[in-house]
């Protein structure tokens, strides 16, 4: 075992631990071009390193193109709306689950939210102030 190869997974432990705090910050835009290089960048070294025998060095490389690509998908500009697209995918799925099962009615799926009781007084005491008579 070279001595080296533990040189080079401290390396990549160490980026690990300063890139955390930007995968935990819920507010960090990192761009796919920053992100995407990196991830392919860890992925040919962890190979490069596996090849050579040096196994610590490929983990640590492969775990840090890891955890780059979840920056990528999780901090990138692009990422939000691509995560709220699978939401809504994985609801639309419940949705018709429940329906191919006969548990719900299929108009539900189409309601973006209830109306409460308290909201629809709210709304008919703002139109009579309004001038507005209620129906």
């Amino acid at each position: 075992m070279l001595w080296q190869d533990f040189v080079f997974m401290i390396g990549s432990s160490l980026s690990i631990f300063f890139l955390a705090p930007t995968l935990r910050d819920s507010a960090a835009q990192v761009p796919l071009g920053t992100s995407v290089p990196s991830v392919l960048i860890g992925a040919v070294y962890g190979v490069t390193f596996l090849t050579m025998g040096m196994t610590f060095s490929a983990f640590g490389a492969f775990a840090a193109g890891w955890m780059w690509s979840l920056i990528a998908v999780f901090r990138s500009p692009t990422g939000r709306r691509h995560l709220e697209g699978w939401r809504l995918f994985v609801a639309d799925c419940h949705h018709w689950s429940r329906r191919l099962r006969g548990s719900t009615d299929h108009t539900q799926q189409f309601l973006l939210e209830e109306r409460h009781p308290s909201a629809a007084s709210t709304s008919a005491t703002h139109e009579n102030q309004a001038g507005q008579s209620t129906p």
